[in-house]
């Protein structure tokens, strides 16, 4: 479809996406942004109408041009005046401040930071949001913009968030922070998290002092650095110390962790590595390891667990990962957050932490593009609505098609003969989740579907007045993957069924 579209005109294309059927629109749309011609996004730009438009529409053409792999400042450009000055519905706002940043990032990785306007018009819409935001979301949506642009320039902003930021903002502007590749991991940045963790200014939150354990952990950390660590979970609660310990245990294991070295060399050491550390009787867990390995590829699960002291799940992450010559990318990564369950169930809370408010609500990273957060409920009352009003229905996460290779290339032979190479890569997504917590059977659910399907296509052809030979192969490949999490939390302690399902992957 793309390949037809890109020698179409902007007429031609209009009249597509206005007599299209209402079914077919998300598609049509998903294939012009993908296309990215001049025509494509100037139909583009008269057909959305970003008032009256379906939301759904909107936020397809948004999520699209996000995961586009290599974007054109002409396709920023259209996104920003999408957005610009206009009266937005909120979801649509966050998802296009996302969308601008993942733009702006792949855009600086294709060198163009400097040399197209529309990159910095991008960058300050970011700033601009977040100076102006008076509520707490607007400033988490736009620090995880800035986590999906990943420029080297906005560290101190994301410093400054989360060192002074309430509890929703710290962990916002570390989990960005976390995105980084190493080398701008500084030691300024190191010195932030060590005040994080160790809480040297004001105390926070144990989410946020743990992700500010794993940026010291995950970037060439130094000995005594891990030592200190080690010897805080000592002094901490049982769940967080038990965790703490499960994520060093894992670099050990890990042979492409960057801290393995050190942490062979400190476990060595009799007063760290023994049973007084390594004994904490937590249900907390963190685990990672490989799903396929290949020559040039490696792709790995990881699960990680949070508990509080009663039993509840504060946190679950998981996480599918492709790793290659030094690369890593995160393909998946769903996480699930409850907060102030136990109050509702009169579990005392720890001396002097004030009881949260009530919230469960799940973030997903896919092909390390940030997605808007979705939150299940938020207080009491909606926990309650939500719970007499379920419509039993998943919340979709993502669903679409979207452009992952777009490669052609001329490559002359020394024969004098040029080889024409093309390939390209799309992927059908389809993401859903669903939180179910069932007040009269105190259960807690969690469940996340993930299928996929890719499809590839590669052309090789060699043309000439003498001969003219092709060469084209097509690969398809489909996938779909289920993770469901079960809490009982009638009896203590809390029972728990975690299971991990994978359907046959057929491959033609």
């Amino acid at each position: 479809f793309i390949q037809m579209l890109r020698s179409a005109k902007k007429r031609d294309v209009l009249q597509l996406l206005r007599r299209a059927p209402e079914e077919t629109r998300p598609f049509l749309v998903e294939a012009a942004v993908a296309t990215q011609s001049v025509a494509s996004l100037a139909a583009l730009s008269d057909f959305l109408n970003f008032s009256p438009e379906p939301k759904s529409l909107l936020e397809k053409f948004l999520y699209t041009a996000a995961f586009s792999p290599q974007p054109s400042g002409e396709l920023l450009h259209l996104v920003l005046d999408k957005l610009d000055g206009k009266q937005l519905a909120p979801e649509i706002w966050e998802t296009g401040i996302v969308a601008v940043g993942s733009l702006v990032g792949k855009l600086c990785q294709q060198k163009l930071c400097g040399l197209q306007q529309v990159v910095e018009r991008g960058v300050e819409t970011i700033l601009r949001g977040l100076r102006g935001a008076e509520e707490e979301p607007k400033v988490v949506i736009s620090l995880l913009a800035l986590g999906n642009a990943r420029l080297p320039e906005t560290i101190p902003t994301l410093l400054e968030h989360a060192e002074d930021g309430p509890t929703a903002v710290t962990t916002a502007a570390t989990s960005a922070l976390q995105r980084f590749p190493a080398p701008h991991i500084s030691s300024k940045v190191k010195q932030v998290m060590r005040r994080i963790f160790h809480q040297k200014r004001k105390s926070y939150d144990k989410t946020c002092r743990l992700a500010a354990a794993e940026i010291l952990l995950d970037n060439h950390p130094l000995p005594m650095d891990v030592i200190n660590l080690l010897l805080a979970t000592s002094e901490m609660e049982t769940e967080v110390a038990t965790f703490l310990l499960m994520k060093v245990q894992n670099s050990l294991r890990d042979h492409h962790h960057l801290a393995r070295k050190v942490m062979k060399d400190i476990m060595g050491d009799p007063r760290i590595n023994n049973y007084n550390f390594f004994s904490k009787a937590g249900i907390s867990s963190s685990f990672s390891g490989p799903l396929t390995v290949t020559q040039d590829l490696t792709s790995t699960f990881g699960l990680d667990l949070l508990f509080l002291e009663g039993g509840f799940l504060r946190k679950s992450v998981s996480d599918f990962s492709l790793l290659g010559h030094g690369q890593r990318l995160r393909a998946a990564q769903v996480t699930f957050e409850a907060q102030g369950m136990e109050s509702m169930m009169g579990e005392n809370l720890s001396e002097g932490e004030e009881g949260p408010e009530l919230m469960a609500g799940m973030a997903a990273t896919f092909f390390d593009v940030q997605l808007r957060p979705v939150v299940f409920f938020q207080g009491y009352t909606d926990l309650m609505a939500k719970v007499l009003l379920s419509s039993g229905e998943p919340t979709s996460v993502v669903r679409g098609n979207l452009l992952l290779m777009d490669h052609h290339q001329v490559i002359p032979l020394q024969s004098g003969l040029q080889v024409t190479i093309k390939l390209q890569g799309g992927l059908g997504l389809d993401v859903s989740a669903d939180m179910d917590v069932s007040i009269w059977e105190q259960e807690l659910k969690t469940s996340v579907n993930a299928r996929g399907s890719l499809a590839m296509d590669f052309q090789a052809e060699l043309d000439s007045p003498l001969l003219q030979a092709t060469l084209r192969s097509q690969t398809e490949v489909e996938t779909s993957i289920h993770f469901d999490t079960k809490l009982r939390f009638s009896s203590s302690p809390v029972l728990m069924c975690l299971q991990l399902r994978e359907e046959q992957v057929p491959y033609r």
